[in-house]
């Protein structure tokens, strides 16, 4: 299994009465296998399986045991492409298409979360997306200008009004509305529960080493120990993309982050509306809060694919973080608890890698690389329903593998 992450991790320890999944053991039929029982398996899984779909979802190692148990649960319908430069790139009215895809995202996920009958940190929140330096403020206010002209419910703040809410100057700010927080690894094993309660088998230390189509376009999983999976659609929804995909669609690049989270705070009120916040400096800098009152912070992002292994070294990093954290607000106290490193894909064009195969028909890919991932998968589950049922998905001309917004990078 791919090195995914080194640390201690926060949303594991914040969960108990976990569901395993036995592994598959015979030979099984499907009408959809999903590989992968991370963020995106997950949420292909029960949203097929609630549209009365059989699935069958194999995992290698466990549900949620992936890069889900490092994410940091934000949620927001911006992205890591500003919509401003997003027109530039693909065009007015395919950007603001898939802008408020995302929203609608949030939005989807916020009505499972409600569905699922377990607490899962679902909570509504605004952001606070401030301008890093002097220089950045016509390249916000763009923005600004690109988010409320396409309908978007936003404000632009001065570094005045900014000072008045909190405890920090900044130049200036966009504050955004329809954003959220959600404990990621409870999201995901609530999610997998309801999807086996709706018909889905989910199979855990399941390894997909082989997958070939047979005839009448029958696909052909075959594991580690040598049982065969028969499905007529299987989506890969590992994370990255597979080996049999490496250089020839999929241009994408893998980094490593870091992130921490902090002790419970005394008081958090100095943090008004426990708003959302990240800046526009890249690698960027952004942070939230927790029921609980911690503080998770992430970011230092470095060119390199692999999670650092030395402890020292880590926390030299995530002590920046924490001093980013004290920057900002300078009264809190609660100190450095929990802090990791974890690898994530960017694509080249900033956009997810959501469709069927262009040369493998039956083969789909959820491959939600950048800093929003969660959203882009609960896109994936409803565009690949489309699909896998026949029919288009507004936005799937824009994610597909094959799409032009490629050819230029």
């Amino acid at each position: 299994m791919k090195d995914l992450y080194n640390g201690r991790l926060y949303w594991l320890e914040t969960l108990n009465d976990i569901r395993r999944y036995p592994s598959l053991t015979a030979n099984k039929r499907t009408s959809v296998a999903i590989v992968g029982g991370g963020m995106s398996g997950s949420i292909c899984g029960y949203v097929l399986a609630q549209s009365g779909i059989d699935v069958c979802i194999v995992e290698r190692g466990e549900i949620a045991g992936g890069s889900t148990a490092a994410n940091t649960g934000i949620l927001q319908f911006c992205n890591d492409v500003m919509l401003s430069e997003l027109i530039g790139q693909i065009g007015r009215q395919d950007a603001v298409l898939f802008y408020k895809a995302c929203r609608d995202a949030v939005v989807h996920i916020g009505e499972i979360a409600a569905k699922l009958g377990k607490e899962v940190g679902f909570i509504p929140r605004s952001s606070l997306y401030y301008a890093s330096t002097e220089q950045d403020v016509p390249k916000l206010r763009k923005e600004f200008e690109a988010l409320q002209g396409s309908g978007f419910d936003v404000e632009f703040w001065t570094g005045e009004e900014i000072s008045i809410h909190y405890p920090f100057h900044k130049p200036a700010a966009i504050i955004t509305r329809g954003d959220a927080e959600i404990n990621p690894c409870g999201f995901v094993y609530a999610l997998a529960d309801a999807a086996a309660a709706a018909g889905a088998s989910i199979h855990e230390h399941t390894d997909i080493v082989d997958h070939a189509t047979a005839g009448e376009g029958i696909q052909r999983l075959t594991t580690s120990t040598g049982i065969v999976l028969e499905a007529e659609h299987v989506i890969y929804a590992v994370g990255y993309e597979p080996e049999e995909l490496r250089g020839q669609l999929v241009k994408a690049d893998v980094n490593r982050t870091y992130a921490l989270a902090t002790e419970p705070q005394p008081d958090l009120s100095a943090w008004k509306d426990n708003i959302l916040i990240w800046e526009t400096a890249r690698p960027y800098f952004y942070m939230r809060t927790t029921a609980e009152g911690r503080i998770i912070a992430g970011g230092h992002d470095e060119d390199n694919p692999k999670p650092l292994n030395s402890e020292s070294e880590r926390r030299k990093r995530t002590d920046k973080l924490y001093d980013r954290i004290k920057e900002h607000f300078p009264l809190f106290t609660g100190r450095l608890e929990y802090d990791w490193t974890a690898v994530f894909g960017e694509s080249r064009d900033n956009l997810p890698f959501i469709g069927e195969d262009p040369k493998w028909p039956g083969v789909y890919y959820c491959l939600g690389y950048g800093g929003n991932g969660t959203v882009y998968s609960m896109i994936a589950a409803n565009l690949l329903l489309n699909l896998i049922r026949g029919e288009e998905h507004p936005i799937s001309h824009i994610v597909r593998l094959d799409r032009p917004s490629l050819e230029s990078v």
